[in-house]
Formats: structure tokens, C-alpha cells, sequence
């Protein structure tokens, strides 16, 4: 048995988390197994990793010690989590995968792009998304949305031109990879966005 891997990508403030739920209710009544997780995190180690990662603090952390915990926390995540469920036939979800490494550690931090893809070689191999959803939103707009959540994690405290260029990056990896990425317009109504991921749904279910 072989399952389905779906992951959800976009900046912040761009609806992946709420959108998830709403996918995974359209799969599950049509008599899929669904798993909903995410990146960071997704185990109780991988989650662990999560909060050192985000949690603002008085030390500094270096830009290799962010990437090498997000890889740290994706093979924990691969190894206890995704793997098993794919390998038992079931449909995962993911808020966020490598892409977002590409486009977080990657365009916006600037590290060096062999590093990254030979850690994601090492980690990923052959696991990559089936599908991968795009939430493309502006980046005033998802930052004006995430300041509404709660208080900003390390990461969201970062300043505007640093998710400018991972938005960029998003979209010129999905500009590189059309068979895979599918874009949406996350700036709009939820509703308007879920009428875009409907045929989405239905793509989806035509693979078996």
C-alpha cells in the first residue's frame, strides 16, 4: 500500500493551518484516511525542536543551527510519522515541508543552496509531496493577519524584505515545478478560497 502526500506552503499569515482542516473533512467524507501534521514538528521530539526553533530568545541563533533543526526535526518527522502512515495507505497533510526550507533557510536567509539540497538527500530522499498547495498572499497583507494571531515567534519578527524573498522563492519554485505545486490566491474571501481549492479536491481523487 502506497498513500498520498500533500503538503500546504505559503508565507505567514496565508490560511494553510485553517484551509488544512477544511481539505482533509473533504477527503475523510470521501472515505479517505487522513493525517494532518506539520513542519516544524509533527512528533513529540520534532515539536520539542519546534519551540527551540521559534521561541525568541537573549542568544543569537546562528543561520546553519536553524537549518540543521529544521532538517533534524524533518528526519524525526519522516521516520516516526510519514513514512508509516504513507506505507499504510493513508492520505497526509502537511502544513509545510522542504519547500519551506528552500524558501525560509534558503531566499531568506541566504544559505548556501548545495548545503540545503544535500541535506535534503540525506533526510527526504525519495519522499516528496504528490501535491503541493500554494497559499500565495502579499506580504503586508499575511503579515497584518499574523500580528492578529498572537505574539510574533522569532521567525515572524524578521523584517519585510526577508519575506519578500521568500515569497519569490515560492513562486519561482512553483513557476519550476507545474506539475507538482498548484497556486491559489490566499489574499482573497475564505470562502473564494476554498472554491479554488474545490477542484483541487477533485483532482486529487481522480488518482485512484
Amino acid at each position: 500500500m502506497s498513500g498520498y502526500f500533500i503538503t500546504l506552503e505559503g508565507g505567514e499569515g496565508a490560511g494553510k493551518s485553517s484551509n488544512m482542516a477544511w481539505l482533509a473533512e473533504r477527503l475523510r467524507a470521501a472515505g479517505k484516511t487522513v493525517l494532518m501534521t506539520r513542519e516544524p514538528g509533527g512528533t513529540p521530539l520534532a515539536e520539542s525542536i519546534r519551540e527551540v526553533l521559534l521561541a525568541p530568545g537573549d542568544e543569537a541563533m546562528a543561520d546553519n543551527t536553524e537549518l540543521l533543526l529544521v532538517f533534524a526535526a524533518r528526519a524525526q518527522h519522516l521516520a516516526e510519522k510519514i513514512r508509516p502512515a504513507l506505507a499504510r495507505g493513508e492520505w497526509v497533510l502537511c502544513d509545510r515541508f522542504v519547500d519551506a526550507t528552500w524558501a525560509y533557510q534558503g531566499a531568506g536567509r541566504g544559505l548556501d543552496r548545495d548545503a540545503i539540497a544535500a541535506l535534503e538527500t540525506l533526510v527526504v530522499a525519495a519522499n516528496q509531496p504528490d501535491m503541493t498547495i500554494l497559499f500565495d498572499v502579499p506580504v503586508d497583507e499575511g503579515m497584518a493577519r499574523a500580528g492578529k494571531r498572537a505574539a510574533l515567534d522569532r521567525i515572524e519578527q524578521e523584517d519585510r524584505v526577508f519575506f519578500e524573498r521568500i515569497r519569490q522563492c515560492y513562486l519561482e519554485r512553483a513557476g519550476q515545478q507545474p506539475e507538482r505545486f498548484r497556486v491559489l490566491d490566499a489574499a482573497q474571501s475564505l470562502e473564494r478560497v476554498r472554491d479554488q481549492l474545490g477542484p483541487l479536491v477533485e483532482e486529487m481523487l481522480a488518482w485512484q
